[in-house]
């Protein structure tokens, strides 16, 4: 059995080396496009907004906020609040969770929910695999009154029909796998399985013939189109009071190209830590957090944009807040 541990953590070691080697390559030379999935910095702070499979690795349940405010100074930009809470049953290999989130942007928002059920099991003595399965729903809102149609508004017979608040609402699932022991984690994810197009009426009109015209919007998605997501992060303890742990996460959304964080962070008592991460020719950010009594964490990131748009804004911030509830088993 120590023989089998040995051979799998070799391989999954091989594995983070090699995602981090792709992330840094792929930070040089590809270019960045945006997706469809809320974006977070603070994501290895709290891996089950990535992969649902993380519910019952733990063998206590935690509750988690992580919220962002990109491009702060810049008219609508947008803002995301998250709030998920998981962990294990108290007997069994398994585990629950649930995530809800909203990330606003001008006049559309998208509010989503989903709850999280996942199964692990012992590989060996000292790894485990996890599988995770979410289902929910997503909500997508225009909201008319923050519209400005310009001088295309003196066309419009009835410019209050664009005043009104409209929605979607369509169903949602993820799925995702981790393998994981104390010092490594590796996991991929599926999510937006369902890649439904959404379309709503926006305005019915009577043109000059009598006749109706109706005009389809979109609310900011063509399509919700699936994502993959494959992320790692590795432990290292220096001594008994300073650790280090890498950890990258590459994203792929379907027609569109890679795109992935790179990250660092130091850990000094196992109560502060520090560090640095680098957003695929998006940007860089520092991190920085600590932990009170093993049971209330804080952890603040502060991300500065590479690209054209950092002359108009001060950067974007993202707080995470975290409670851990007693060891259950």
């Amino acid at each position: 059995m120590r023989l089998i541990n040995d051979i799998i953590t070799k391989a999954m070691k091989r594995f983070l080396i090699a995602l981090l080697m792709v992330s840094l390559v792929s930070l040089a030379y590809q270019n960045a496009k945006a997706q469809q999935l809320p974006q977070f910095t603070q994501y290895m702070l709290n891996p089950f907004i990535i992969n649902p499979a993380v519910a019952g690795n733990n063998n206590y349940y935690q509750i988690r906020s992580n919220n962002r405010w990109q491009w702060t100074g810049l008219t609508d930009a947008p803002q995301t609040y998250s709030l998920s809470a998981y962990g294990p049953h108290n007997k069994l290999d398994m585990g629950f969770g649930g995530y809800l989130y909203n990330d606003i942007t001008g006049p559309t928002s998208r509010l989503g929910m989903s709850g999280t059920y996942a199964y692990n099991r012992r590989i060996t003595s000292e790894i485990r695999a996890s599988a995770g399965i979410s289902l929910g729903f997503l909500s997508f809102r225009v909201d008319g009154t923050k519209l400005d149609f310009g001088d295309a508004a003196t066309n419009i017979p009835d410019p209050a029909v664009f005043r009104n608040s409209k929605s979607v609402f369509t169903p949602d699932a993820s799925i995702g796998v981790t393998f994981y022991t104390t010092f490594w984690i590796a996991g991929i994810s599926a999510h937006q399985l369902f890649g439904q197009k959404l379309t709503k009426t926006l305005l019915s009109r009577r043109d000059p013939n009598n006749s109706y015209a109706i005009i389809d919007t979109i609310y900011g998605i063509n399509r919700l189109k699936q994502h993959l997501m494959l992320n790692g992060g590795y432990l290292f303890i220096i001594n008994r009071d300073w650790e280090i742990e890498p950890s990258a996460i590459l994203k792929y959304m379907f027609g569109s190209p890679l795109t992935m964080d790179v990250n660092a962070k130091v850990t000094y008592r196992k109560q502060f830590w520090g560090g640095l991460s680098l957003r695929w020719r998006d940007g860089a950010a520092i991190i920085m957090g600590m932990t009170y009594d093993n049971r209330y964490m804080f952890g603040y990131s502060y991300d500065y944009s590479f690209t054209s748009i950092r002359s108009h804004q001060f950067g974007s911030h993202e707080i995470m807040l975290a409670f851990l509830f007693d060891k259950l088993k």
